[in-house]
C-alpha cells in the first residue's frame, strides 16, 4: 500500500482447520483474509497474513499469502517469533467430537503464541461439544489472556461463561462466511428467472455408520421429485469425503426419481467462492453441511437444514429457522410440502427472513475491525 512504513506493517499469523481442501473451511479462511485486507486498507496500516496450513504450497497459491506447515513444530516455532499476533478461528475448532487431540493442538499454538508474548485473537469461533471437562481450564486460560474474543453463537459464548470465561469480554458474531462476496466480475442472476426445472443444491455428509440417514434424505428428494421436475445439483463441499457420499445418494436415486428430474454432481473445484457461486445459482438448498447453509443465506437462497450438529440448529435459529430434520428422522412427505412452498414462493421467504441475514452479512466483520483496532493503537509494541 503506498505511503504504509514498516510500523504500519503487522505480519499475522491465522490458525484454523486450513489446507484440507474443505470448502467450508477454506471459505472462513478467505472471508478473514478478504475482511482483514478491507479493514486494515480501511485503517490505514497493513496486515501480513502467514496461514498455518496442511498443505502450506496449495495456500499460498490458493490466497497468494505466506504460509507454514502446521504440524512442524519448527515452522509452527519460527512462524510465530516471526509475527505481530496470532488469530486463532474461525469455524469449529475447541471442540473434542473429531478427536481428543483437536483441543490441545489448537489451544496449544494460542498458548504457544502468548508464551512468546504475542497478541492472540479468537475470530469468530464456534465452541464445543466439549465432553472432557479436563479441557476447561486450557481453553479459559488461552481465551483470558487473549486480546478480543469474538464466537459464532450465542450457545458457544454461555459454554465458555460456564468455563470462567468472563461474558463481557465474549462479542458474539456471525460466522465470517456470512461477509463472503462472490468471485470478482461475478454478474448477479436476474431476479426471478429462474431455471425450469428449478436448481436445488444438495449438500450432504455421511454421518450415521448405518447409512439410514442418506436413505432418509434420498426418500426425501425422491418424493419431491413426485410433486414436480427438479434438477437436484450435489455439491461436495469436503472433498473426497462429501463427492463419494453424494454419489451414493445419486445411486438410491436412479431409476426412482419422478419424470422430469434430473440429479448431477457439481465440481466447483476448490475455490470457496466457486462454490458460493454454484450456490447463488440454485432456486432452494438442502443443507447438511453448516457453510452450505451458511452459502445459501450469503446469497439469500431458500434453504432447508438437515441437523447433525447442535451447530446447525444454532445457525438456522439465528435466522429464526428450524431443521427439516435430523440424521434420526426426516418426514419424506414433509420435506417435499416445504420444499414445494419454498419453490412456490420465494420471494416471500426472502422478504420474511432477509432482514436477519442482512443483520449478519453486516456484523459479520467486527472481528476484523476489532482486531484492526488493537493493532493500529498497539503499533509502538
Amino acid at each position: 500500500m503506498a505511503g504504509t512504513n514498516d510500523s504500519q506493517i503487522f505480519r499475522i499469523a491465522i490458525s484454523g482447520f486450513y489446507g484440507f481442501h474443505n470448502s467450508g473451511d477454506e471459505a472462513v479462511l478467505r472471508s478473514i483474509l478478504l475482511a482483514l485486507e478491507e479493514e486494515a486498507a480501511a485503517g490505514g496500516i497493513r496486515v501480513q497474513p502467514v496461514v498455518l496450513s496442511a498443505d502450506p504450497e496449495w495456500t499460498s497459491r490458493m490466497y497468494g499469502v505466506e504460509a507454514a506447515h502446521r504440524m512442524r513444530p519448527g515452522d509452527l516455532l519460527r512462524t510465530l517469533r516471526s509475527c505481530d499476533g496470532l488469530i486463532s478461528g474461525g469455524g469449529s475448532l475447541l471442540q473434542d467430537v473429531t478427536g481428543a487431540l483437536t483441543i490441545p493442538y489448537y489451544v496449544g499454538v494460542m498458548k504457544l503464541a502468548q508464551w512468546l508474548g504475542k497478541p492472540t485473537f479468537a475470530y469468530a469461533q464456534g465452541i464445543g461439544p466439549v465432553s472432557r471437562r479436563a479441557m476447561f481450564p486450557l481453553i479459559r486460560s488461552a481465551m483470558r489472556r487473549s486480546k478480543y474474543v469474538s464466537v459464532r453463537d450465542a450457545e458457544s459464548a454461555a459454554l465458555l461463561g460456564r468455563m470462567g470465561v468472563p461474558l463481557d469480554r465474549i462479542e458474539v458474531v456471525p460466522d465470517p462466511v456470512m461477509g463472503l462476496p462472490l468471485p470478482a466480475g461475478t454478474v448477479e442472476p436476474a431476479v426471478g428467472v429462474a431455471e425450469t426445472p428449478p436448481v436445488i443444491g444438495v449438500s450432504l455428509r455421511r454421518w450415521r455408520e448405518d447409512g439410514a440417514d442418506m436413505a432418509r434424505a434420498a426418500e426425501a428428494l425422491v418424493a419431491l421429485s413426485k410433486r414436480r421436475p427438479v434438477r437436484l445439483r450435489f455439491l461436495p463441499f469436503h472433498t473426497p469425503a462429501d463427492k463419494v457420499t453424494s454419489e451414493q445418494v445419486m445411486e438410491r436415486l436412479s431409476g426412482l426419481l419422478g419424470d422430469g428430474s434430473s440429479a448431477e454432481l457439481a465440481d466447483p473445484g476448490d475455490d470457496p467462492q466457486a462454490m458460493l457461486l454454484e450456490v447463488s445459482n440454485c432456486d432452494a438448498l438442502l443443507g447438511m453441511r453448516l457453510h452450505a447453509l451458511i452459502y445459501a443465506a450469503n446469497q439469500q437462497i431458500p434453504l432447508l437444514g438437515l441437523s447433525y450438529d447442535p451447530k446447525i440448529d444454532q445457525f438456522l435459529g439465528r435466522l429464526g429457522l428450524k431443521p427439516i430434520g435430523t440424521t434420526d428422522s426426516l418426514d419424506a412427505e414433509a420435506f417435499a410440502d416445504a420444499a414445494c412452498a419454498l419453490l412456490d414462493s420465494p420471494e416471500e421467504w426472502r422478504v420474511r427472513y432477509g432482514p436477519a441475514i442482512l443483520d449478519l452479512k453486516n456484523q459479520a466483520k467486527k472481528p476484523a475491525q476489532q482486531i484492526v483496532r488493537y493493532l493500529r493503537h498497539n503499533r509502538s509494541r
